[in-house]
């Protein structure tokens, strides 16, 4: 299913489960990508909802793969305000959030840093800090983390816009 998005150059996935608040962000990036921004043809965005192991499992066995991957989600962070994005090393995924389906727990951080380490894949993780994360279920972005989603597109684009392999460093915030 997913083979065509191998032979594309980059690879946006958008993490989390739209039905528990906050951790919905990852699929209201690539939904609001897809309805308001010319996504680059070396691009494919594709909203991984709670599949992300799944596909980087695929990945790390399909022949061909991507020169970049950049990995959308919602963490909760010591530090970070609401709403507040930032680019954090592959390596600094938090574990801490072990009751839902995103990309913190294992194995995918491994399968990241497989990707990354062994094949010499660009990773780049992108996280907007939860305001809140429902215990049941009750789906709906809270309005510091809508308020992020145009922010993060804005800067996703600029990104993709430039070649994989230019120097570019790592953001730990945006404005």
């Amino acid at each position: 299913m997913y083979q065509k998005f191998f032979t594309q150059k980059r690879l946006v996935f958008g993490c989390g489960n739209p039905f528990f608040g906050d951790d919905g962000f990852g699929p209201a990036v690539i939904e609001y990508l897809e309805q308001f921004h010319e996504i680059p043809e070396d691009t494919e965005v594709l909203d991984a909802g709670t599949s992300i192991r799944d596909i980087l499992f695929d990945i790390l066995l399909s022949e061909e793969k991507p020169e970049q991957i950049i990995v959308i989600d919602a963490v909760d962070r010591e530090g970070m305000s609401p709403g507040e994005i930032s680019e954090i090393d592959v390596n600094d995924i938090p574990m801490n959030k072990t009751s839902d389906f995103s990309l913190h727990q294992f194995p995918t951080t491994n399968m990241l840093k497989e990707l990354s380490d062994a094949t010499g894949i660009d990773v780049r993780v992108f996280v907007v800090q939860t305001d809140q994360l429902p215990e049941q279920v009750s789906p709906g972005l809270t309005q510091a983390v809508q308020d992020a989603v145009p922010r993060l597109c804005f800067k996703l684009i600029e990104l993709l816009k430039k070649p994989v392999d230019a120097a570019f460093e790592k953001e730990e915030q945006f404005v």
